[in-house]
């Protein structure tokens, strides 16, 4: 898979060079990703199911990311959304409700009911649990653009993907609904990169574990 572009590098933390740590990482995203999909593969089945009937198209959404340093790769989200949602999106450009090159929308026509329901409660981003036992994604990390948005990061932006993608962030655990300026965004991946250490990936997926009981997915 080739580069789009190589990002910038950034000041990190001295952990991301430590062998120990960074394999200690990885370890964890294999154990948690591995356990549990085994644990939730009936959850899968009730979801996929629900998906199949409650609107035409295909169950899992080819989901075409950006991952660490510009490489491109394919994800996958149960779809919660019309099958031919990317092709509508154009047409809702002018009610974009974040700053900069991501898409954001609140009330986005194209979702469907289950849809809503699973992105209520992030059930729709379980499937990224396969890229994160793959290795395209860890656990916790910046998320993944999309290769449309990546092309339009500037330098500054692209500097949130010197190291792996993950199913969840600061942004995500830091009132995500509410931020619309896509540089804050971005700001909030650096200082988790910065910053970053075991305890402040499990803190965040402490954190995560709460936000999505409290079903404060959009």
């Amino acid at each position: 898979m080739h580069l789009i572009e190589q990002s910038p590098t950034v000041a990190s933390s001295p952990r991301w060079h430590s062998p120990t740590q960074t394999a200690l990482k990885r370890l964890l995203d294999v154990v948690i990703s591995l356990g549990l999909l085994v644990i939730l593969l009936p959850v899968f089945l009730v979801m996929a199911i629900a998906v199949k009937l409650s609107s035409e198209g295909p169950v899992f959404y080819r989901w075409k990311v950006v991952g660490r340093g510009g490489r491109p790769f394919t994800g996958y989200k149960f779809r919660s959304m019309v099958a031919n949602a990317d092709a509508l999106r154009d047409r809702l450009a002018s009610r974009n409700e974040m700053s900069g090159p991501v898409f954001k929308m609140a009330d986005d026509p194209r979702i469907t009911k289950v849809g809503a329901w699973l992105r209520k409660y992030s059930l729709d981003e379980l499937p990224q649990l396969y890229s994160v036992l793959k290795g395209d994604m860890s656990l916790v990390g910046p998320r993944p653009p999309l290769v449309t948005e990546y092309e339009r990061f500037s330098e500054y932006q692209k500097q949130k993907l010197t190291v792996k993608p993950g199913m969840t962030c600061l942004w995500q655990v830091s009132g995500r609904n509410q931020i619309n300026d896509f540089d804050e965004w971005v700001r909030l991946d650096l200082d988790y990169i910065v910053r970053w250490s075991l305890s402040l990936d499990l803190a965040i997926l402490l954190r995560t574990v709460g936000a999505v009981l409290a079903g404060s997915g959009k």
